[in-house]
């Protein structure tokens, strides 16, 4: 009889240990970070495609996408597992609660990376599965092995590998690279300096202790609102050249200009905060910051449907 009653149990408690794990090598591909990468792919689809590209293509892309930002992401993991266990923002990652093997983590990470790139180029063409490639290679071993814990300019460079989802998506529907994925990917390039920035100064003291020289650890926080402002007004302009490159309507630059002058709204605010030497609250420019760019590519995919319309 309790042979009967414990098996059940025993059969529930591995269910429980088995939806942890794997709810464990999801969190190893940064699921949230993989969201707002596939915010820019799909309005760049519609642009090239002049209007709506079909279903089949966009879900082979944004699953092909997917494996290559989670690869990319989890072998970050496991090259970064002795500074995530530092920061308390990431202490609570898989590797550093040691309930994945630093091994097991790397074979997943490369499993999907294979996997992205195979998928890429069965389903769409062999150029977005090469620039696939191209973005995990450098993700992995430009910023996260070569330039984050050497240099303050690391996420400048480096953020190039989180624009490379705007060029995949404009290349799965032309099987080509042209100028408005390049501007777009501009946008992107310059946007990742004050969105990640706003987040380090947030965790200044989290990078500090893992020696970690990200600028708000190395320079002053009136030095890096600064750089923000430089970076975010090279964005706004980027973003308005979009417009006599790719033809839209008027609809996408007075739709650009306005979220581009309320983002510069809160970097200028910022400052502010910084200069009056009051609590400085960077975590709203690194919320407003994902709130631009979602809405400017929402704005892109309006666009070229209004640009289409029968």
């Amino acid at each position: 009889m309790a042979e009967a009653l414990s098996a059940p149990i025993r059969s529930s408690t591995r269910s429980v240990r088995l939806m942890s794990l794997v709810g464990d090598y999801i969190a190893l591909t940064k699921p949230r970070i993989i969201e707002l990468l596939l915010v820019t792919t799909v309005p760049v689809m519609m642009l090239a495609a002049h209007g709506t590209p079909s279903l089949g293509l966009v879900l082979a892309t944004l699953v092909g996408g997917s494996l290559a930002a989670g690869s990319a992401n989890a072998l970050n993991c496991v090259v970064d597992r002795d500074i995530d266990a530092v920061m308390h923002r990431t202490s609570r990652r898989p590797l550093s609660r040691a309930v994945i093997r630093p091994r097991s983590a790397l074979v997943f990470g490369l499993a999907l990376g294979l996997v992205a790139v195979l998928e890429l180029w069965v389903t769409t063409n062999g150029l977005s599965a090469e620039l696939a490639l191209a973005a995990i290679a450098f993700y992995v071993l430009v910023y996260t092995m070569l330039l984050k814990r050497r240099t303050a300019s690391n996420i400048v460079w480096g953020g190039a590998a989180g624009c490379m989802p705007v060029l995949i998506g404009w290349s799965a529907v032309t099987d080509t690279v042209g100028w408005p994925p390049v501007i777009l990917f501009g946008v992107v390039f310059l946007w990742t300096p004050p969105h990640f920035w706003a987040l380090a100064m947030q965790f200044r003291a989290d990078y500090a202790a893992a020696g970690v020289p990200m600028l708000p650890v190395v320079a002053t926080r009136d030095f890096v609102v600064g750089r923000m402002l430089a970076y975010s007004w090279a964005m706004v302009v980027t973003s308005l050249v979009l417009w006599p490159v790719a033809h839209t309507t008027a609809l996408y630059p007075v739709a650009a200009a306005a979220l581009g002058g309320l983002f510069l709204q809160q970097v200028y605010a910022l400052r502010a905060r910084v200069r009056a030497g009051t609590v400085a609250h960077p975590a709203r420019v690194f919320h407003a910051s994902i709130t631009y760019l979602t809405l400017l590519f929402v704005a892109v995919a309006l666009d070229a449907l209004l640009q289409h319309l029968p």
